[in-house]
């Protein structure tokens, strides 16, 4: 790995303020004190070591949880400098960890040509908010440590003794009188952690999870950088062409970039800077949609694929089945807004634009076999796209003709403000007309659907429109779909599933949740929509209010409050629900739709990639790895068609 040579000393660690603050307000520093805040702590540190890998100096990172939710990080790298800091006059590694804004990320002549993390206050933020943090450095030929409790120094560096090598370790306890839980979850580290190995070619990641009786243990390493994160993102979709598309230039602004198209429908696009996963994309991504749009055009004209009278193809048409990862690396990131999610840097544009505009347009005359099987999906999406738009204005001019442009199935509610507004989506006619009777009808709407719907992993947005299925939904939300939604246009604030506690409800709800992931995202982005939770059981007893219980633990404790009370199991008759139509509307409110008494889930999407590989997964055309996920998840299953 090529080493950037930089100097890295006292002398390259700036003190900019201090770190007083940090205690009293944890969320402007790590976002909040939930679970996702904890989280953040484990990434500061390890960002450290990743910094040391981009700068060619780190080749291994490992991460242990220790029981009690003990955090270890330790690196191969050059180890945080010991000497005396000229402006804090203590150790450069006490300045590091317990003076905010000090770190080797500053300056033209900072340690690091590029860097991740908080910009230098992830280790002092990381303390602060830390019962206890020891740390232990080897530099020099030396071994050296000190410790701190809630921030404060209780042990000053010293030299403990001798050490071969160089690097950095760092045990701490979060302060559970800060974060709202100390229980890490081990999936959500591992995860962030394979998608860090992928992006920093060649750097071995490490994750153990050791507070089991069988510890749990990951290793990620991959020489192939973004080659092989587009592989795995594609490991169950059908692929057009087998290696991934790959181009990468070190320069200014170094960019790597990996692409593949496959069979699907979707366009999936994820974007990083210095690591760092930019969700609402930025310069960089808009450089290479421009870059795509302009190659694919030039190459269909220049071989006449596309004829004179053709128009160009659109965008989206050719991002159509697209898996691609753009990653790039600049010195000074300038980010829109506090959560670094969108790339600002207006000099990027033209960097990515320039270099994928002579590398796409070099690779496709070079494998003139996989530019034509990219380009016959293209011109298929222009198709399907057109035959969209007529279907969307047949649409249209069908509403306007009739008398109420909005399903007829639909019972809406009085109110037109979508802020308290909500619909339910209820499976099937004998549930929705419980739902009608029993429904809020100033605020809650109701639509009932019957039969399965169209499986749209499967299809295109020309198939949807008109579809007896979607349509209603479609019509109802009043959003459109597609490029063409628009959430400012929803007509209520919260968008329910309401369906059978059975393998078909189930189904119904992931079809829904497939077809609003990928044609109206916005929607669960912005946190409209829910799944209700039916009860599934009804205790009852003459003399006694009824008792809903809606899992088998609240069955089991519900029992057991009763047996305290001196009623008997054999005195309770139990009824376990087999559909939403078994309940009277009284029931179905009191249960399921009183918002003072009823339990939603909101559907989140905190993390897209995993989203997209259970929607594939599960609704895609590969039957192999759907069947080993069933084989896999098979002993968790209850109440298979009760």
């Amino acid at each position: 790995m090529e080493k950037y040579n930089h100097k890295y000393g006292a002398e390259q660690i700036q003190v900019l303020e201090g770190l007083e603050a940090v205690r009293k307000r944890p969320g402007m520093y790590i976002g909040s004190t939930s679970i996702r805040g904890l989280h953040h702590l484990v990434y500061e540190i390890v960002d450290n070591g990743v910094d040391e890998a981009l700068a060619g100096y780190c080749t291994e990172i490992n991460v242990v949880i220790e029981e009690g939710n003990i955090i270890c990080v330790t690196d191969n790298g050059r180890g945080i400098p010991v000497e005396i800091h000229p402006k804090t006059h203590i150790s450069t590694a006490e300045t590091v960890y317990t003076v905010l804004h000090a770190g080797g990320k500053f300056g033209g002549d900072s340690g690091y040509k590029v860097s991740g993390g908080l910009h230098g206050v992830g280790a002092s933020v990381v303390n602060a908010l830390s019962t206890w943090a020891e740390v232990t450095i080897k530099r020099d030929g030396g071994l050296y440590q000190m410790s701190f409790e809630k921030g404060k120094t209780v042990k000053k560096l010293e030299k403990i003794g001798e050490a071969e090598g160089t690097g950095t370790k760092v045990r701490f306890l979060a302060d559970d009188t800060i974060f709202e839980t100390l229980e890490y979850e081990y999936e959500v580290l591992e995860k962030r952690f394979r998608e860090i190995a992928f992006l920093t070619k060649g750097l071995k990641i490490t994750i153990e999870d050791q507070r089991e009786e069988t510890p749990k243990k990951a290793e990620f390493c991959y020489e192939g950088g973004l080659k092989s994160f587009v592989e795995f993102l594609n490991k169950n979709k059908e692929k057009l062409h087998k290696t991934p598309i790959y181009i990468e230039k070190n320069g200014e602004v170094p960019v790597e970039i990996a692409i593949q198209y496959t069979s699907s429908y979707s366009e999936n696009i994820y974007t990083f800077v210095n690591n760092i996963n930019t969700i609402e994309g930025g310069t960089h991504l808009e450089g290479f949609k421009r870059a795509l749009t302009k190659v694919m055009n030039d190459y269909a004209r220049s071989h006449n694929i596309l004829k004179e009278k053709d128009s160009n193809l659109q965008g989206e048409d050719i991002r159509e089945g697209i898996t691609a990862v753009v990653s790039v690396k600049v010195k000074e990131p300038q980010f829109e807004g506090q959560t670094k999610t969108k790339l600002g840097n207006s000099e990027v544009t033209g960097v990515v634009q320039s270099m994928v505009n002579e590398a796409l347009a070099t690779f496709l005359e070079e494998n003139p076999t996989v530019a034509k099987a990219i380009l016959e999906k293209c011109i298929s999406a222009s198709r399907a796209r057109e035959a969209a738009r007529k279907a969307r204005e047949l649409v249209r001019k069908k509403s306007n003709l009739e008398t109420s442009t909005l399903p007829g199935k639909l019972a809406d509610c009085s109110s037109k403000n979508a802020d308290e507004c909500e619909v339910y989506i209820v499976e099937g006619d004998s549930a929705g007309g419980s739902a009608k009777q029993g429904r809020d009808r100033k605020f809650q709407a109701i639509l009932p659907l019957w039969g399965k719907m169209l499986n749209v992993e499967k299809a295109r947005a020309d198939k949807i429109y008109g579809n007896d299925k979607l349509n209603p939904v479609i019509v109802a939300i009043g959003a459109g779909i597609g490029a063409d939604f628009d959430i400012t246009k929803i007509r209520y604030g919260k968008v329910i599933i309401m369906a059978d506690a059975d393998v078909d409800g189930a189904h119904i709800r992931t079809l829904l949740l497939t077809f609003f992931f990928r044609y109206m995202r916005p929607l669960i982005e912005n946190g409209n929509v829910y799944l209700a939770q039916p009860p599934l059981y009804k205790l009852s007893k003459k003399g006694m209010e009824d008792k809903y219980c809606y899992t088998d633990d609240d069955l089991e404790k519900a029992y057991k409050e009763l047996e305290e009370k001196g009623i008997t199991r054999d005195a309770l008759s139990l009824q376990r629900y087999k559909g939403l139509g078994e309940m009277n509307p009284e029931q179905l409110w009191d249960t399921t739709m009183n918002p003072d008494t009823r339990i939603l889930i909101k559907v989140t999407m905190d993390d897209a990639i995993k989203a997209d590989e259970i929607f594939t997964l599960l609704m895609g055309d590969e039957v192999e790895p759907r069947r080993d996920f069933i084989q896999q998840n098979a002993k968790y299953v209850r109440n298979l068609d009760i």
